[in-house]
């Protein structure tokens, strides 16, 4: 398959975005978690989390317009200004795609996709039990992305859990250890796996290929 930019503006609009979706490849498959301030809990998967920084320890992710349907998570991150990141475990796939339904906001996709909820050091938002990887993060900024009407919600990391087995010595985190699960496209999950580590590049130690 060969197309341009005028082939894909003229594709069939769902064969579209699905092929777009899944160009970039497999991405984290994570639950949002969130809290309204009424106590109404919302989860739902996201596939665009992203690193934005260390030092301060900044997560990124992408919501979509909320011009047709209500957008639980982000009026939720942003009446309290919190919510939490959790890896998706092998075990969760399908509960987790299924927060993905347009649910109203006052059912909680933790009970109606049979997901166990817990809190964790008083933190205000809910977390995934089940989760091996989660972080709780504080909402710092939001930029909107004027040329589609999606926002880049940023937060700052407050809080996080991984299991020490799965942290090595310089701080690297063993995915497949954690049962972490990736997501291409809308709906196609991925197991990972751990196939090589490679050190630190510095210019005079690259190999002769």
């Amino acid at each position: 398959m060969f197309i341009d930019k005028e082939q894909i503006n003229h594709l069939d609009r769902k064969f579209r975005l699905n092929l777009i979706n899944s160009i970039t490849g497999i991405k984290p498959a994570n639950l949002i978690g969130s809290q309204s301030p009424d106590g109404l809990t919302n989860l739902a998967i996201f596939s665009s989390v992203v690193h934005l920084g260390s030092d301060p320890a900044l997560i990124g992710m992408i919501v979509r317009p909320d011009s047709e349907v209500a957008r639980n998570t982000f009026d939720n991150i942003k009446a309290t200004g919190y919510y939490t990141i959790n890896h998706v475990p092998l075990t969760l796939t399908r509960q987790a795609h299924y927060t993905s339904a347009k649910f109203p906001a006052d059912i909680s996709e933790f009970d109606r996709c049979a997901i166990d909820e817990e809190y964790l050091k008083g933190f205000p938002a809910p977390f995934v039990k089940d989760s091996y990887i989660k972080f709780g993060l504080k909402h710092v900024q939001s930029i909107p992305i004027e040329l589609n009407g999606t926002t880049l919600v940023i937060g700052e990391i407050q809080l996080m859990v991984v299991p020490d087995y799965a942290v090595n010595e310089l701080g690297y985190i063993d995915l497949q250890a954690c049962d972490t699960t990736g997501v291409a496209g809308l709906n196609q999950y991925y197991c990972l796996s751990k196939e090589a580590e490679y050190p630190y590049v510095r210019l005079e130690e690259v190999p002769e290929f």
